[in-house]
């Protein structure tokens, strides 16, 4: 990685691993007072919130590195809040249909579980455009770290399931109000009034709900979808290890993937030339490798016994799942930075057909695994076809030529 993106990179993953330390350092705690049935009630309406919330600004948020004007950037904020409280007021026939389908009054939650993470990524790709990593750092610390210690005292209240799922909606909010400094020109309350120029500028940015919104939400989709089905299989308790065995194994994923893609997606947009910028990739894809690959071979080797000494004896089958979803772990780990690759090259058309196409992938070899060999043949079902997808989508990118014209009129001109 050259300079300025290892600096970025490393000063969110301070924040990042600050951030994570404190939910993985809690979770055996956690798991001792909440039951598999409490996270498989959980994570089904947390799955639910994240996968609405990927439609909370629709996707409009990520155009914000693309605005160097502020008051361009001004009225696509504008754009994405107008956007944002409409999707939060939808959500709520999403918990009303939860509610009527599970009986589970959690689910009334579900709209500011939508708003606190929308915003959240809202606001973090604000503060990305102005490069404050710093704040971006503060904010995940409290957004991820000041979830679980919340999870953890509503716990001890005896809140049951509930104290799971407010404990990340209201670090969620709070982040959100840390990353709105400094307000767009205008101020924020200026975003609430009417506005010129919203209407061009939804255009503009059209490939952005269009393309990389269906992407997106069918990625989460894919979560919502393997804990419906999992539910209806096996009960509750099996959707209670397998989120947690997810939750757990992809935190490594959200600290450095997320971290790195934040400082990447910036970094290629202004790469001078398309062998910069492939360079970039290559680069970035052998660090994650060279981290992806110990971490797989420890839950492969070890998995069960981690689990069941860090979690409790009652978590032992979460992992039996960790071992068999070790693979697809791995290629997760580097595969989930890289995706800001196709924003940044204008390939959202080409992402959007392979992400379906995994997410297809995916539930056969959920399905086919639940059918063959119950819910460790599941996990050993996703990792084996997400094998196939992914080494794909690695060779796509190292070898990518359909860069976008600014950066061939660059190259051209260097040449």
């Amino acid at each position: 990685m050259q300079g300025g993106l290892l600096r970025a990179t490393l000063t969110l993953l301070a924040g990042g691993a600050l951030a994570q330390a404190l939910p993985l350092l809690l979770g055996p705690w956690l798991t001792r007072i909440y039951s598999p049935t409490e996270y498989g009630h959980f994570s089904l309406v947390w799955t639910l919130a994240t996968n609405v919330a990927v439609l909370g600004c629709a996707r409009y948020e990520f155009a914000l590195p693309l605005e160097s004007d502020e008051g361009e950037a001004a009225t696509l904020m504008a754009l994405c809040l107008r956007v944002l409280l409409a999707v939060t007021a939808a959500s709520l026939l999403v918990a009303a249909l939860v509610v009527l389908w599970q009986d589970l009054s959690l689910a009334w939650l579900l709209p500011l579980a939508v708003l606190a993470g929308a915003a959240s990524q809202w606001l973090t790709l604000w503060a990305s455009r102005a490069q404050r990593f710093a704040l971006i750092s503060g904010a995940r610390v409290l957004q991820y770290g000041g979830g679980a210690l919340a999870q953890v005292g509503l716990g001890l209240l005896q809140f049951g399931a509930w104290g799971l799922l407010l404990g990340p909606l209201l670090a969620g909010m709070a982040a959100s109000l840390l990353l709105a400094r400094p307000a767009p020109a205008g101020g924020w309350l200026a975003l609430l009034k009417p506005q010129v120029g919203l209407a061009a500028m939804a255009r503009r940015h059209r490939d952005f709900p269009l393309l990389n919104t269906p992407h997106a939400f069918a990625g989460a989709l894919q979560d919502s979808l393997a804990l419906l089905i999992l539910t209806a299989w096996a009960g509750d308790a099996a959707a209670g290890y397998w989120a947690l065995a997810l939750r757990y194994l992809k935190a490594p994923a959200g600290l450095v993937g997320g971290a790195l893609s934040q400082a990447l997606y910036p970094r290629l947009v202004a790469a001078a030339t398309p062998a910069e910028a492939l360079q970039t990739v290559r680069r970035s894809m052998a660090v994650l490798a060279a981290l992806a690959l110990p971490l797989a071979g420890v839950l492969l080797a070890w998995g069960p016994e981690l689990f069941s000494w860090l979690f409790g004896e009652r978590w032992h089958d979460a992992g039996q799942l960790a071992r068999a979803l070790a693979p697809y772990i791995a290629l997760h780990f580097i595969a989930s930075p890289l995706s800001v690759a196709t924003m940044a090259w204008g390939a959202q058309a080409w992402a959007l057909k392979l992400a379906l196409l995994g997410q297809l992938l995916f539930l056969i070899g959920l399905g086919l695994g639940l059918a063959v060999g119950g819910l460790i043949g599941a996990a050993w079902g996703v990792s084996a076809a997400m094998l196939l997808y992914f080494s794909y989508f690695f060779w796509s990118l190292a070898t990518w030529s359909e860069f976008p014209v600014a950066q061939n009129s660059a190259d051209e001109a260097a040449a």
